[in-house]
This record gives structure tokens, C-alpha cells and sequence, in this order.
């Protein structure tokens, strides 16, 4: 599997496979917001598309990065979320990064939206796929935050080395710029518990793809092979 590793600002087209890697927070977010019970996850463009979109929707839920709002019931941290039942519910999210990056490849044919909770479950996706070559944009700080590049690098290896350790790029994403504004209080929107359940691999069981309905870019949780049916593990 040919593995490129790019920034946002870095794709110059739509690739044929993505899978967009927001570790702090946006996808280790929308994964807890799937083991709450959210039914989708909307990525919306702007926050303006956000609030429009809930108050068409009055029963959906809006999240957003950054310190509570008006019109948002939640922010990005996977520590508030955990307490909050979405059971069937539809969550409209709106990050700096995250949903950026996924919006970026919406043309492409498989769009995966990943972080360290879901690692290996993308990581079998892709071997079940057998995909030639896999963009993992990187969407933090321009394409250079080290915990997302960490996870990209980490899942690219599990797709095809099933022996992988993951400490090295769970140390790396641990030491990382937004690791410390996270524990030092830099950014707003935080729970204390942020950064451990970032870091925690494979709390899932699923995949998150997100797919182009009608003019919205809809992320699911996508079901995987069990590990005992993956020859390669």
C-alpha cells in the first residue's frame, strides 16, 4: 500500500482513498459521539452552516470548537461528551481542522475520518480494501501536528505490518503542541480528561466514513471484519 502523508493545503485533488486523521479532537469526538448513540454526524462547512442547518433541524445537536455558544449544545471534548446521551440523534460538528480536512476530499471514493480510538478498525478497513494507495491528510497545525501524523503513520503501518507497536507514536502524539495548550488550559472547551482519552487506542470497534448525501458530507460508523476473521493479524 503506497501511503502519502499531506496537509490540507497540500491536496491538489481529490484522491481515491482519504482517511483524514484529527486526534485532538475532532474524530476522537465523533467517535464517542457514536458510542453514546448518535445515529450521524453531519461535517458542516462553517458555523453559520451549522446553526442554519440546526434550526432547520430543531431535534439535531450542534457541537463546535472552543468555549460554549449559542445555538451549540456541546463543544469538542470527548470528556463533556461522554456524559451526554445522543441516542438516535443527528449531531451537525464544526471544527477548526477536522471537518476541514474531511470536506477537502468529499469527492474522493472512500473518505475515512480517524483517530487513535478507531486506529485499528481503519487500519482493517484498509487491508480488507486492499486500496494501492492511501492519503492520510493530516489536519492539525497545516499538516505538521504531531499527533496526527503520529496516528496516520501508526494506522499506514498496521494496514500492512500487523505486528506494529503503537507506544513510539502514542509517546509522540502525547508530547505533542496540542497535547500541552490541551493540559495547560491554552485552549478552551476541555475537559481534564482530554488528552488520556485521546490517547486511547482502540476504545472502538468501528470505522467512521463519511460519505456525500445529496449537499451534506455525513459521517457514520462503518462496521469491520473481527479481528478473528483477518488473516493478517
Amino acid at each position: 500500500m503506497d501511503s502519502r502523508f499531506l496537509g490540507i493545503s497540500e491536496l491538489a485533488e481529490a484522491p481515491s482513498v482519504a482517511v483524514v486523521v484529527d486526534v485532538m479532537r475532532a474524530f476522537t469526538v465523533a467517535a464517542w459521539a457514536f458510542a453514546q448513540g448518535a445515529e450521524k454526524i453531519i461535517l458542516a462547512e462553517s458555523l453559520d452552516e451549522a446553526l442554519a442547518l440546526k434550526a432547520r433541524h430543531p431535534d439535531w445537536a450542534a457541537l463546535k470548537d472552543g468555549p460554549p455558544a449559542p445555538g451549540f449544545e456541546m463543544v469538542n471534548s470527548p470528556g463533556l461528551l461522554r456524559s451526554v446521551d445522543l441516542g438516535g440523534r443527528t449531531v451537525v460538528q464544526k471544527t477548526t481542522a477536522g471537518t476541514v480536512g474531511a470536506l477537502a476530499v468529499k469527492e474522493a471514493s472512500l473518505v475515512l475520518c480517524a483517530s487513535f480510538v478507531v486506529a485499528e478498525a481503519t487500519a482493517r478497513l484498509l487491508r480488507t480494501r486492499k486500496s494501492d494507495g492511501v492519503t492520510f491528510v493530516v489536519t492539525g497545525e497545516g499538516g505538521q501536528a504531531d499527533e496526527d501524523l503520529a496516528c496516520a503513520q501508526y494506522i499506514a503501518r498496521r494496514a500492512t505490518e500487523a505486528g506494529t507497536d503503537a507506544a513510539e507514536f502514542l509517546r509522540r502524539a502525547a508530547e505533542s503542541r496540542a497535547a500541552a495548550e490541551l493540559t495547560e488550559g491554552v485552549r478552551q472547551g476541555v475537559h481534564p480528561d482530554d488528552v488520556a482519552l485521546c490517547l486511547e487506542l482502540d476504545r472502538f470497534p468501528f470505522a467512521m466514513a463519511a460519505t456525500l448525501e445529496g449537499a451534506l458530507m455525513v459521517l457514520r460508523p462503518c462496521a469491520v471484519p473481527s479481528l478473528a476473521a483477518d488473516a493478517s493479524v
